[in-house]
């Protein structure tokens, strides 16, 4: 099925979240794009290149109008096109998957927002990926729906860039547009896990990630969680195997680790303490942040505080 209509084969892309989970942790099938030789942000200006920085955020893509003239377009748009028995969502979808309205996709503003609140205005690094943003709008859109983007975040949008909005600009390489039934479904349980056990360990795991204060994906921090959340599949059974041990997840955090050298390496670490020996057990995997495109450096393990 097509992603826009979020179910579990919207994962079915060789770089998507599903599909990059294993079992075994065997590493980042690899960078979606170069990570060199990048067009400058489109949105960002000269003045802007050194605000860049990389962000890997979950969220949800909204379409909006940034002026009355656009909406008025669009309005007639609809009118002249076969939208009897749709919804609005359905009509406003199949206008803009139609080719000869791209015009309108470019006129529309779109806005990513993380639980609730307006984060970042979207903007393509090549024209041709405005298709990600049409993707992300659901003809029947669900409040378990989510969309990873991933791209570079540049300086606040001027004013006028969306009728008054001023948050960050992100200029994306990827947007991964999906809901989190299809993600959890993804996740291959291990031999001996009940499927029921690891969903429900999966979708704790994923609220409390989601949850954490202003994680915007902009952070070394909050990139490496957010790269995992959606990559890396162990973080989900070692919770449903700590459940199962009458163990608690009590913390989770990400601390530089001291064998980065000259690389970003970040070490994601979650606590688990039994409920009736207050024993505390780590476990924690290695993800590098280096450049846009973080990926798996060490599989989930024990931890030892130091």
């Amino acid at each position: 099925m097509h992603p826009s209509e979020a179910t579990p084969s919207a994962l079915n892309s060789p770089v998507d979240p599903g599909n990059a989970m294993d079992s075994a942790g065997a590493g980042d099938p690899g960078p979606l794009v170069s990570q060199s030789g990048h067009a400058p942000c489109p949105a960002c200006g000269d003045a802007g290149a050194a605000a860049l920085s990389f962000v890997y955020v979950i969220g949800r893509i909204e379409a909006r109008f940034p002026r009355q003239a656009a909406e008025k377009e669009f309005t007639q748009v609809t009118a002249r096109s076969d939208a009897k028995g749709k919804t609005d969502r359905e009509a406003f979808h199949a206008v803009l998957r139609q080719r000869e309205n791209r015009y309108l996709v470019r006129e529309l503003c779109w806005v990513l927002t993380v639980q609730g609140l307006e984060t970042y205005l979207l903007q393509p690094r090549d024209p041709t990926d405005f298709d990600l943003l049409v993707e992300a709008i659901r003809p029947r859109p669900s409040p378990m729906d989510l969309d990873v983007v991933i791209g570079l975040r540049g300086p606040l949008a001027p004013p006028e860039m969306c009728n008054g909005l001023m948050v960050p600009v992100v200029a994306f390489d990827q947007i991964y547009s999906f809901d989190r039934q299809a993600l959890i479904g993804a996740i291959p349980a291990p031999q001996g896990m009940e499927r029921d056990a690891l969903a429900q360990a999966a979708e704790e795991v994923f609220d409390r990630i989601m949850q954490m204060t202003d994680n915007a994906g902009a952070t070394d921090d909050h990139r490496a969680l957010n790269y995992l959340a959606m990559r890396y599949p162990a973080i989900y059974t070692t919770a449903a195997e700590q459940f199962a041990r009458n163990a608690s997840l009590t913390a989770i955090e990400v601390r530089p680790s001291t064998l980065g050298g000259t690389r970003r390496i970040a070490d994601c670490i979650y606590a688990f303490t039994n409920r009736t020996t207050d024993v505390v057990e780590k476990y924690f995997a290695r993800v590098d942040v280096t450049e846009e495109f973080p990926f798996l450096v060490s599989k989930m393990s024990h931890y030892y505080d130091r």
